[in-house]
């Protein structure tokens, strides 16, 4: 995403191109993104609201009463008994003080079960958007940053969780090594590079672009141009394989350049920090605003070449496998032979015209060839250069931090820098996650793996269950879709390695970290990334690799290995409490597995099959008659709007379908279970049946707050729609929740045309 401010975590989704589906936004504060403690699991006294407290109490008043009026109140509700456990009236307690029950459930549920929460919840400081991820991914946070401050590095279990701790210390960089530094890391680079003509380092004379181009890539993991990198080949699962696609803008989307009546206070902006850092590495203030307009103009022209999202869904028509002497002749400005064997240095790997790869983005490789031959010497080494300066310049002192604050402020919203400890376990987790996560997972991970699983089966079962229900697929296409259902296979928690020092050591032996080295640490990191990354070229697929670290808030399906991944940061409160009511647990976590299982049979996930070979495997018929469905998703999310900006109805439809095809397995799933095990004692006060607190349970998932900057941003880059229209777009389909809250036909949340997929 963008490239001048440091990591963060999303709290959705974050489908990359041909990679994996996410249910949450990889967004900023984000995901497209925490675990809590044994005494956050088990709900002490100290630590319940006053309202809980007094809840408690009255619970007991209430008991007395309810042995005087239990006949009364069964009459009244159906029921012989309430829970009235300790664990029941906190749950009651948090459920009803997110709501505003006196708004008609059947009008707009959203506000009906979020608009307590809404109101009780502001953005935090250092924030762009606040919900249930996000509140998930603090509590998180505090339990890494314990279990790192109290590890002492001499005695750590492994040395993998020892270089955790050096590079969270030299995050928190306590002995102020970094303000000491000032520029000197960050200008060493530039000469090692040549030197930027933007600073008057810099000579035309000694100008080698193809080695400062595949250095870039090589050493700091940078994509200028194009992105490159080794991953699983489509068409063979099995089989890594390079792969190239379009890249190099530096905002996160090509329409902040392209429509700039709506986004001039952006462009303004980025200029301004591009120009503030250049004076900083020791730039004259007009010279450099001069040569920065140039490149700021250079990335436009590269955003006008730049295919947009909503046009790159499908993936059969985005494969394009070439040798690399094909690839040579479609985009002549780089010698890629000569690239590629750049990118394997250090991996004994050897390779020819011949080699095969594949290309997402031919015409936009074409269009770059063009771009770059009449693009003058000294413009191509302030752009190059510039991607390397908005990289680190976060990793430098005071001054350049706060230019890219004053610059994410004008994006995002964000008004306040985060507590300087949360960034520094963000980051943590991003260079070191599994190391990490190993520490995460002892200390707040138990026992949820066997019932999480228990769950996954359900839910899977009931999505099978339903598919002799869709009219609109053919019997042979029905039972390729159940074989590819069945062979879905998940992964929780964590994978087992990270637990074992020994392999986990492996995981990391080639990072050398050190306590008062911040700067050299991450660019250290960045070089280790890309060769592991490249030593997987000749290596076999290894389908049980994880894509997310154990404490993240969030869960993806991968089409590659037809495969779901709940990492352990997802599988607790709200979305799953062991002591929850089984209605709770199926309307969070439920249809969270639910989302991602569907995920395999969304508009790009269904043309892979059930082994992860893009491949058609669908009757033509069933083809035409998905599209058609599906198009009915496309039109009713983009109706939606959000500050008077419309959804991209195209662009979230994976999301959308997942979203929608969650829901009903999980609710079918949750049916199935009470079927077999009878209906579950009311809560407390509420009021609402278990099926109706299903479907409260779903839409507190989204609970949800947002600055409309990056309200904006997400209409442009998320592949999810606004949290309000997922509750409310997914519900207004939902027959059984039209049947649990008795929505007339006709409301808002029973319209009488509906839009079905799965």
């Amino acid at each position: 995403m963008t490239e001048y401010k440091r990591h963060e975590n999303v709290e959705e989704d974050i489908p990359a191109s041909n990679a994996s589906s996410q249910v949450g936004t990889p967004m900023e504060d984000v995901p497209p993104v925490v675990l809590r403690t044994k005494s956050l699991f088990l709900g002490k006294w100290g630590q319940w609201t006053s309202l809980e407290r007094i809840l408690i109490i009255l619970s007991c008043l209430l008991g007395l009463t309810c042995i005087i009026l239990g006949a009364l109140y069964g009459a009244a509700v159906g029921r012989k008994e309430v829970c009235l456990t300790p664990h029941c009236v906190m749950v009651a307690s948090k459920l009803m003080s997110s709501m505003n029950m006196s708004i008609d459930p059947c009008d707009d549920f959203y506000q009906y079960a979020c608009q307590g929460w809404i109101r009780s919840h502001p953005i935090p400081d250092g924030k762009t958007r606040w919900g249930t991820f996000g509140q998930l991914w603090a509590e998180n946070q505090q339990v890494m940053r314990m279990v790192l401050e109290e590890l002492d590095p001499d005695k750590a279990v492994s040395q993998a969780e020892k270089k955790a701790k050096l590079y969270y210390l030299s995050c928190m960089d306590a002995n102020d090594t970094v303000e000491e530094l000032g520029a000197k890391p960050l200008l060493d680079i530039i000469t090692d590079l040549g030197g930027w003509n933007a600073t008057g380092t810099w000579n035309e004379d000694n100008w080698d672009f193809p080695a400062l181009f595949n250095k870039l890539h090589q050493q700091f993991d940078l994509s200028p141009l194009f992105s490159a990198w080794v991953g699983t080949d489509d068409r063979n699962s099995s089989v890594n394989i390079f792969q190239v696609d379009q890249g190099g803008l530096g905002l996160p989307d090509r329409d902040y350049y392209l429509n700039k009546s709506e986004t001039d206070e952006v462009l303004v902006a980025y200029l301004t920090y591009m120009t503030e850092l250049g004076i900083l590495l020791g730039g004259d203030r007009n010279e450099t605003m001069v040569l920065m307009s140039e490149v700021l103009d250079f990335e436009t022209e590269l955003a006008n070449i730049t295919t947009p999202d909503d046009e790159r869904r499908d993936q059969e028509i985005m494969y394009h496998r070439y040798k690399l002497s094909t690839l040579q002749n479609l985009a002549p400005v780089i010698n890629w032979t000569q690239y590629f064997t750049t990118m394997l240095t250090d991996t004994g790997i050897s390779v020819t015209p011949s080699e095969h790869l594949v290309v997402y983005a031919p015409e936009y490789l074409q269009q770059v060839t063009k771009l770059v031959s009449r693009t003058p010497n000294h413009v191509l080494n302030n752009y190059l250069v510039w991607k390397v300066v908005s990289l680190l310049s976060p990793y430098l002192s005071k001054p350049f931090q706060d230019a890219g604050h004053k610059m994410t402020e004008v994006l995002t919203g964000k008004t306040e820098r985060e507590a300087t400890w949360k960034e520094c376990i963000s980051e943590t987790n991003e260079v070191v996650g599994f190391a990490l996560g190993a520490m995460f997972v002892r200390e707040a991970f138990h026992n949820s793996k066997a019932k999480s699983e228990e769950m996954i089966v359900a839910v899977k079962g009931a999505f099978i269950k339903n598919l002799p229900n869709l009219q609109w697929m053919d019997g042979e296409t029905r039972r390729a879709a159940e074989d590819k259902a069945e062979a879905v296979y998940d992964m929780i928690g964590f994978p087992d390695y990270i637990l074992n020092p020994e392999k986990l050591d492996e995981k990391y032996e080639l990072l050398e970290m050190k306590a008062d080295d911040y700067f050299g640490n991450y660019v250290r990191f960045l070089a280790v990334d890309v060769l592991k990354n490249m030593k997987k070229l000749r290596q076999p697929v290894d389908r049980r690799k994880w894509s997310m670290t154990p404490p993240e808030v969030n869960a993806y399906y991968s089409p590659n290995k037809n495969e779901i991944v709940f990492p352990a940061g997802i599988l607790q409160p709200p979305f799953y409490d062991p002591n929850n009511p089984k209605s709770l647990n199926f309307g969070g976590i439920g249809v969270v597995m639910g989302h991602e299982l569907t995920h395999g049979f969304d508009d790009s996930g269904r043309e892979f099959d059930k082994f992860g070979n893009l491949k058609p495997w669908w009757n033509n018929v069933s083809v035409a008659k998905f599209k058609q469905q599906a198009q009915c998703m496309v039109d009713q999310y983009s109706g939606y709007t959000i500050n008077g900006e419309h959804v991209d109805g195209r662009q979230t439809l994976g999301e959308n379908i997942a979203d929608n095809g969650g829901l009903k397995s999980a609710f079918h799933a949750y049916e199935d279970w009470k079927r077999r095990n009878g209906d579950e004692v009311p809560l407390p006060a509420v009021g609402l049946s278990h099926n109706q607190l299903f479907f409260v349970s779903f839409a507190q998932v989204w609970c949800d707050r947002r600055t409309e900057q990056m309200a904006h941003e997400a209409l442009l880059t998320d592949t999810h729609s606004p949290a309000k229209w997922r509750v409310i777009g997914t519900l207004s389909n939902s027959k059984d929740f039209a049947r649990a809250f008795n929505c007339p036909v006709g409301s808002t949340m029973n319209p009488k045309d509906k839009c079905e997929v799965w």
